[in-house]
């Protein structure tokens, strides 16, 4: 597997193209869940693909190298990614699993994302494991899979690089009173813990898809309300969160602190930290968020690198 530091991207490979769609790489045909049944008797499906679907299932959308990832981090053998590639293929083939990869303009996408299917879900359920799973998933889009996947790498960025670490949490519930919605981040959230004390921090992860500003107004009016209308407890949070907002680039984050500003969305009970997809594949994520402060003598914002220890 290729670690974060031999990595040498200049975009990000979660950032939107222009003309990318999804293409299936999947099976077609039948598979019956007899020969699924035989298969685990034979011992042809094991542990280890339980485990994957176990995975697969939390993240929803994931990457071969993702699965690795979370699979050392649970201590998981699997022996090495093309090994863990082979099964994957299994669990394909059997249409336990099926598999998407996107093509743009550019060509063909470099990666493959993994998600269930029908027999995934009975599989899981037999074993009393929670799958909310049903078949329109596989049916979004490109946007928000990438969002899923950008929020993935976010949580393994942290979950292998922050002594602090505590817990992660896929997909947050947050609650906007006034408005009466429930909504989630669309990134994830990390608990961090050290000297008897936490915090957690909930990743919104922003790209430039299609009516992209819009959409970031109307998902930041509810962050808003949550804030302003937070007490201990809502949502499940005993402490207030801090927000990070994940965005494709730098440029990204300009544009995206242009909107919240121009439409009045700034939330005065937290500062915004604003980060990219390539900030989370450094060593170290000390110094990997940023923040807009106004400057008083020329009253306009610059950019600042946040230094948080907490990181470390």
């Amino acid at each position: 597997m290729v670690e974060d530091k031999e990595i040498e991207a200049k975009k990000s490979p979660f950032a939107i193209r222009e003309g990318e769609i999804k293409t299936f790489d999947g099976k077609d045909g039948y598979v019956s869940m007899n020969q699924i049944v035989q298969k685990i008797n034979l011992g042809h499906i094991n542990d280890l693909h339980f485990a994957i679907l176990e995975l697969v299932n939390e993240f929803e959308f994931i990457t071969s190298r993702q699965l690795c990832q979370m699979l050392d981090y649970k201590k998981i053998e699997y022996k090495s990614q093309d090994k863990l590639n082979n099964k994957l293929e299994q669990l394909v083939k059997s249409k336990i699993l099926t598999r998407y990869y996107f093509t743009s303009e550019d060509g063909k996408g470099i990666y493959r994302i993994y998600c269930l299917e029908k027999m995934g879900k009975y599989l899981l359920t037999s074993r009393g494991i929670d799958c909310k799973w049903q078949q329109s998933d596989n049916t979004k889009p490109v946007a928000m899979i990438k969002k899923r996947l950008a929020g993935n790498q976010v949580i393994i960025a942290y979950l292998n690089k922050v002594k602090a670490f505590d817990e992660y949490t896929v997909k947050p519930g947050l609650t906007a009173k006034t408005l009466g919605k429930t909504f989630k981040a669309s990134g994830g959230a990390v608990k961090l813990s050290k000297n008897s004390k936490s915090i957690t921090f909930i990743f919104e992860v922003i790209r430039r898809e299609d009516d992209w500003k819009k959409k970031l107004v109307d998902k930041m009016k509810m962050y808003k309300d949550f804030y302003d209308n937070f007490v201990p407890m809502d949502s499940g949070f005993s402490t207030l969160p801090q927000l990070i907002i994940v965005c494709e680039d730098e440029l990204h984050t300009k544009e995206v602190f242009k909107e919240i500003v121009t439409n009045g969305l700034e939330i005065d009970k937290i500062k915004f930290y604003f980060t990219t997809d390539l900030r989370q594949i450094q060593e170290n994520l000390t110094k990997t968020l940023i923040e807009f402060k106004l400057d008083e003598a020329t009253n306009k914002y610059k950019v600042e690198d946040v230094e948080l220890k907490l990181l470390d």
